[in-house]
This record gives structure tokens, sequence and C-alpha cells, in this order.
């Protein structure tokens, strides 16, 4: 959207506003009389909730307004080297489609962009510039994109078909069992490290982006939100972009989904790659309850939730080892310098309890009492290098990172010794 068409629409809507509702209607009649998409756009963003509720500038809900759709693709024509077979459905960033690549043989998803991206010669190549360091993301956890399609004059991504239900279809029949939980959550966790290893954080993490195959495996989806926090063009973007919907298909539509936003994102802050921690403990935390960790009535509620209140973490059930407890509350620090800093230390904590259970030591993955440290992978490999070389010695006598005994037996430890690095 140019700036001018942003003040156009930014006059007329207040203009609308400050009118009876009985009269809105008419005067955008006479208004937009030579141009529906104007009215569309006006209507779209005087049906979001009063801006009273949230501190959000006018200008900003008008600058994340989605504008209108292609024209709907029936099943059988054709895009390009794509025959359309039918809609999938339809979101914040544009409507999905089932296709079929007649050149490759293949099925595949294609998302429509809304018209913005035609239309905005600048825009369209920052998108392109992104969608194609996104396609760098190479995880069998992602998503694939597999390219662009423009064709008569329509603008698209053409994506991996994953099929399957999402994970918010699983969880409407409630919380998961804790061994299927963590499998999942350990595919979402690797998902990412791939991901922010190439500089990318996905911003849109929630149990509607995450497919489960009917083998198990776990496709994170819709990075197209995504942006490239290497890019300096990029970062600049990622302060004040923030989402506040009450459903992924709401009109006017900024970024994010508002019960998975971190803090720093419900205030148009800088977005992190512990932004998608903050949003992957907030899954965590409803594939074990069954509950959102902030829910409220209204948007406002929720939103207000996140800035102030504290999960009720009784919710967690009794199996839950305490690990995976402590993970989950480091993940929903509000702050984010407390809050954890690497995915992949997510992805190591999941692991360990999954092999404790396997072994049935489930305990055994717990800290000690008073020890909330969760380690970076570097030290977490350290200390696993440690048992190897010295396998008569119990975890605990260990003088390995995060609570070294320095008992006569530690001090005379062969890897302190050698590589004086375990202590």
């Amino acid at each position: 959207m140019t700036p001018e068409r942003l003040r156009e629409v930014e006059k007329l809507f207040h203009e609308a506003r400050e009118r009876p509702p009985a009269e809105r209607e008419t005067f955008l009649a006479r208004a937009c009389a030579h141009d529906s998409a104007l009215r569309r756009e006006v209507e779209s963003l005087l049906a979001q909730p009063p801006a009273g509720m949230i501190d959000a500038p006018v200008g900003a809900l008008v600058a994340g307004l989605v504008a209108p759709a292609a024209l709907q693709l029936l099943p059988g024509s054709s895009l390009g080297s794509y025959r359309i077979e039918g809609p999938l459905g339809a979101g914040g960033m544009g409507e999905v489609y089932r296709a079929h690549d007649t050149t490759l043989g293949r099925d595949v998803a294609i998302k429509i962009l809304p018209q913005e991206f035609t239309t905005d010669v600048e825009r369209r190549a920052r998108f392109e510039r992104e969608a194609r360091l996104l396609a760098t993301v190479n995880h069998p956890h992602v998503g694939a994109i597999y390219g662009v399609v423009d064709a008569e004059g329509i603008h698209g991504l053409v994506l991996e078909l994953v099929d399957g239900p999402t994970l918010a279809d699983r969880l409407t029949a409630g919380a998961l069992p804790l061994r299927e939980a963590l499998r999942i959550a350990r595919q979402i966790a690797e998902a990412l490290e791939a991901a922010h290893e190439k500089g990318v954080v996905h911003r849109d993490l929630k149990p509607a982006n995450i497919k489960v195959t009917h083998n198990g495996v776990v496709k994170v989806l819709d990075f197209g939100l995504a942006k490239a926090i290497a890019s300096g063009a990029a970062d600049n973007e990622l302060r004040g972009s923030v989402a506040v919907t009450s459903d992924r298909t709401t009109p006017g539509l900024i970024l994010g989904t508002t019960a998975y936003m971190s803090p720093e994102q419900a205030r148009g802050g800088e977005i992190t790659r512990r932004t998608d921690v903050w949003a992957f403990g907030a899954v965590l935390f409803e594939m074990l309850t069954g509950r959102r960790p902030f829910g409220g009535a209204t948007v406002s509620d929720v939103v207000a939730a996140i800035l102030r209140a504290t999960p009720d973490w009784s919710m967690l059930p009794a199996d839950v080892p305490p690990s995976v407890a402590r993970l989950v509350r480091r993940c929903l620090e509000r702050d984010p310098n407390a809050r954890m800093h690497d995915i992949g230390d997510a992805r190591l904590e999941i692991e360990d309890a999954e092999k404790a259970l396997e072994a049935g030591t489930l305990s055994a993955i717990a800290p000690p009492a008073g020890d909330s440290t969760i380690r970076s992978p570097s030290s977490r490999r350290l200390a696993r290098g440690c048992r190897r070389v010295c396998p008569g010695l119990a975890p605990r006598t260990c003088p390995g990172p995060g609570g070294a005994s320095r008992d006569a037996a530690a001090r005379r430890h062969p890897f302190r010794q050698r590589a004086g690095s375990c202590a």
C-alpha cells in the first residue's frame, strides 16, 4: 500500500467513523463511487475492534490491512504450469489452493497473495527476496517453499503440500499424552532451530500452522510471515508489526495471532528468535494441558493477560517431569533477557525427557533442588562427554558445568586433569 493510498484510506476511515453507523454506508458509497477496492479497505478497517482496546494507531492497522484477494480460482483452471484442483483454506496472507504441477507431476499448495503484492513494486521485490531466503531453510520438519508463480496478474507462493490435520485440530479433543506432546514438541523445536540458523524468525508459530501427518511427522508451515533478521531492511520492519486478531481469518489481520504473541510483539517491540521461543512455550503448554496459557473473553483481555498475568502452572499434569515444567516456564518468561535464549536448548531438554521416559528413569533428568539452570547446548554436550569418559562416576559427582561436586573423588576426575574444562 503506497503512502498516498494509506493517507486516503485513513482519511475516509476517520470521516466515516465520525458519522452515525446508519449513515456510513451511504457516505462510503458516494465517496468511493469509482473505487470499490478503496471502499472494501475502509469497511474492513471499520469492522476492526475499537482502537481503545489496544494502543495501536489507526495508521498501523491500515498499514496491515489485507487487500482483497485475486479472483477465486476454479477447479480445473490453470495458473501457469499448475492445474488448480480446489481450495484448501484462506488466511490473512491470502487464499490457498491445492494444485498439480503438470511439469514435475506432483501435487503442491499454492498461496495466492493479496493484490497489494502485485501493485506495489517495492513490496513485491522485498517479498521475493525474503522468499528466496526462506527457500534455503531445508529441513524435514519445515514445509518447503518450491518457488513463486506469476501468471495472469496473479502472484503466489508454490509450497509443499502437507496432508493431515493441524495441531489445532488435534487439540480440539484436549491435552495430548506426555509422550506424544514431547515427540511433537521436539520436531517443532528442530524446525525452528533450522530456521533460526538461517537467520529466519517465524513470528506466527501457533497450532494452526503446525501439521502432523498420519505417520506422526511434524511440519511447521507458513513461514510466509517470517522476516530475515539478518537483513537490515527486514530489521526495520520487525518493530511495530503487531497482530491483534481473535481468529486467523479476521479482516484487517496484521501479523501473528494474539494468543501466541510474545509480550514484545504485543507492545510493537523488536522481534527476535526469542519471540519464537515464547510461542513454542505457549504451544507446548497447550499440548500438555489442553488450555492456552493466556486466555480472555476478548482480544484486549488476552493481550492484557500476556502483558501482566501468570499462567496457571497447576494445570500441568502430574506426570510432566520437573525439567519439562521448568522448560515451559523459561520459554514463557515475560522479559526476553530472562527467557530461554536458544530453541536448541529446548530441543535438548525434550530429548533428555524422551530418553528418560524410554528408560523409565524420568526423575533422573531433573536438576538438583534449587538448580533452575537450563544449560547451553555446548555445556550440555560437555557434561555428556564427561560421563562417557568416566562411566564409573555418578552424574551428580561429576565436576561438570552447573553443579559440580568438589570432593576428593571429583578432584581426581581424569577428564578434569586432562582437559581442565569439566570444572
